[in-house]
């Protein structure tokens, strides 16, 4: 049975500390940050070598849309504009057709993460499971061997992870 987990900073030592592969002790830092104002709403940011390697919140979503044309803003835009059919656009292009994600699926990776087997995890279609995964101690260099082929179809970011847990070299930009 798996440990209960109470307080962002005591999943942040599990992560951290418990969970971590070795290699990567000290390089890794999980961060949790709310603004004024964000009704709730958090920031879950994850640090590799103290840089910033992934953001997870409503405004990386939305600013994605943006950027992608999948909304257009006024310019200048309001708050008000800046948020206008968010909801509309976040339903109709789910998790995996996106590079970016939200605080809520942040969370409920890390909670699929942690109740499955690794074994699962590493392989989840879910980017954000197969992440935490991708860090983990009890993922074997032969492991990390065979998912080389199976990542060249997903997420840059995920491809890039993967080549700081393994050392490769960085991927050729075209």
């Amino acid at each position: 049975m798996k440990k209960a987990l109470n307080s962002w900073s005591g999943m942040r030592k599990y992560l951290e500390s418990e969970m971590l592969a070795p290699e990567l002790s000290g390089r890794v830092r999980y961060s949790c940050s709310t603004g004024v104002g964000m009704d709730g709403c958090r920031f879950f940011e994850i640090y590799i070598d103290d840089k910033c390697f992934k953001r997870f919140s409503w405004e990386t979503v939305n600013s994605y849309f943006i950027a992608m044309g999948f909304a257009e803003k006024p310019d200048p835009m309001s708050v008000h504009d800046y948020w206008d059919g968010f909801w509309q656009l976040l339903a109709a292009h789910p998790m995996e057709d996106r590079t970016e994600y939200t605080d809520g699926e942040f969370c409920r990776a890390l909670e699929q993460y942690r109740n499955c087997p690794i074994a699962a995890s590493i392989r989840s279609a879910d980017p954000i499971v197969c992440m935490f995964a991708l860090l983990d101690r009890r993922v074997g260099k032969r492991t990390l061997e065979k998912l080389r082929d199976e990542l060249a179809a997903r997420p840059a970011w995920l491809r890039e992870l993967y080549r700081i847990r393994t050392g490769e070299a960085p991927e050729e930009k075209p």
